[in-house]
């Protein structure tokens, strides 16, 4: 009997420990267990692979390794994200999606893998082809330039595919409480999936070869497509109410009117854009900076990827675990954007003086600012959107987001290569990385009005006498 309550006790113990270090292990209901959550959450883990390699491993490779221009890079990295204007539609269409099988978004998700799987298989071939490696280089340069253009592209437009259509389908799962909670579950698994990988590939890419980073991009793109296929795995429901011919209830530009009717919506969007752009216009520049100027191998830089997201993972709990005791969520956002000054300062500093353990802790930094202000927002946009458009607003704000990472992440390679020419690669990298701290300064200016008045800020009325 004893032995019965100790385990009873310590069974509750767990539970409620559970709760408090993790802020997302409640997301779980009775017709969402915790097992088929964490089994649907493995599109983000190929999603957060993906992300490492392109922004990550490959940029670096390309850069330092192959010798091709940090222009040349930044807009190949960016091509993948041309899709993202287009995220809020995918997932309206996904939304409104009729088919003989009665399924919405296992169509999407499943050809946006195939296209992931399509554009990581022909990727290492077209980069070599591009950088004139081996017996490749008698192929012409413009084979190489629209090959590797073109791989880029089909995992971009994959990755966001399965990314919108994949949330969606989780929310579609979900209960409505536990919607917001199992969103932010999907996202943490995504910080997992980029740690997980960064490891992965900074030690397989550790002794570096044209033959092993063939291997190593198609492996990617076989784990690509097993993780999406048991992902799905009976996961979403049929219905007869899906059947071709069945009527949509409103259109696209009618469902977005609606949306847009919010109060400060443009403000919102702008601030999500500002505050995207200025984390992300290193991304493709961190890497190359620690092989350039420091001098760091390709698996030491390959870890630093990891130290990013470890950071943006901490900044994300610390920010569920706020906002879930009703924290405001612009407020956290903003102290988002304060921590990113202190994060670029520290890695322009590191290269004056040759500190690496500095630059770490810069990167650390930016991923910790950064997680703190993805929450921030994507909470907001949740809470500001009407309860039938949830799946709509997450799509705006992904589309947002993206295309302004995408938009910095080519300005930042065009300003690091125009200011190099002038001066030195160094100057051309810490110009990049004040301008970032510039974008920091215009976010908050534009979430100002945006925060709610802190406790304690507002006097309470006179009585009258």
């Amino acid at each position: 009997m004893n032995k019965t309550k100790t385990r009873s006790s310590w069974a509750n113990s767990l539970a409620s420990l559970g709760p408090r270090f993790l802020p997302f292990a409640d997301a779980a209901s009775d017709d969402l267990p915790l097992s088929r959550l964490l089994r649907l959450s493995l599109f983000q883990i190929s999603v957060g692979m993906a992300m490492v390699m392109l922004v990550g491993t490959l940029n670096r490779v390309m850069i330092v390794e192959l010798q091709v221009p940090a222009t040349l890079v930044s807009l190949m990295v960016a091509l993948p994200l041309l899709v993202a204007p287009f995220r809020a539609l995918i997932g309206f269409r996904s939304d409104n999606h009729r088919s003989q099988l009665g399924w919405r978004r296992v169509p999407y998700i499943w050809m946006g893998s195939l296209l992931q799987f399509g554009g990581f298989s022909i990727m290492p071939f077209a980069l070599l082809v591009l950088a004139g490696a081996g017996q490749s280089s008698q192929a012409p340069a413009w084979v190489g330039l629209v090959g590797a253009a073109g791989a880029f592209v089909l995992v971009g437009i994959g990755m966001h595919t399965v990314q919108t259509a994949g949330l969606a389908l989780a929310t579609d799962l979900a209960p409505p409480e536990s919607q917001p909670k199992v969103v932010g579950l999907m996202y943490v698994m995504q910080l997992v999936g980029m740690i997980g990988s960064a490891l992965m590939l900074g030690h397989l890419l550790r002794d570096y070869s044209p033959g092993q980073l063939i291997r190593v991009v198609q492996a990617v793109a076989v784990m690509t497509l097993v993780l999406n296929v048991v992902a799905l795995w009976k996961q979403e429901p049929r219905s007869r109410m899906r059947k071709p011919g069945t009527p949509i209830e409103h259109t696209f530009s009618q469902a977005w009117q609606l949306f847009c009717q919010g109060p400060n919506t443009v403000r919102r969007l702008l601030a999500v854009g500002l505050g995207t752009m200025a984390f992300t216009m290193e991304d493709v520049l961190l890497e190359p900076y620690g092989g350039e100027i420091l001098g760091l191998s390709v698996s030491t830089t390959t870890l630093l990827t990891a130290n990013l997201a470890l950071g943006g993972l901490i900044g994300f709990a610390w920010a569920s675990r706020v906002l879930g005791r009703g924290g405001d969520a612009y407020r956290m956002a903003s102290w988002g954007a304060w921590v990113g000054v202190p994060a670029f300062a520290a890695v322009i500093a590191s290269g004056p003086l040759a500190w690496a353990p500095l630059f770490a802790f810069g990167i650390f930094l930016i991923g910790l600012g950064g997680g703190m202000f993805a929450h921030g927002t994507l909470t907001a946009t949740m809470q500001m959107a009407p309860p039938e458009q949830t799946g709509l607003a997450m799509g705006a704000w992904g589309a947002v987001q993206a295309t302004a990472a995408g938009v910095g992440m080519a300005l930042g390679g065009l300003v690091r290569d125009g200011v190099a020419l002038g001066s030195s690669s160094v100057m051309g990298y810490s110009v990049v990385y004040g301008f970032e701290i510039l974008l920091l300064a215009l976010t908050l200016w534009a979430m100002a009005p945006l925060l709610r008045p802190a406790r304690g800020a507002v006097r309470p009325p006179l009585k009258s006498a």
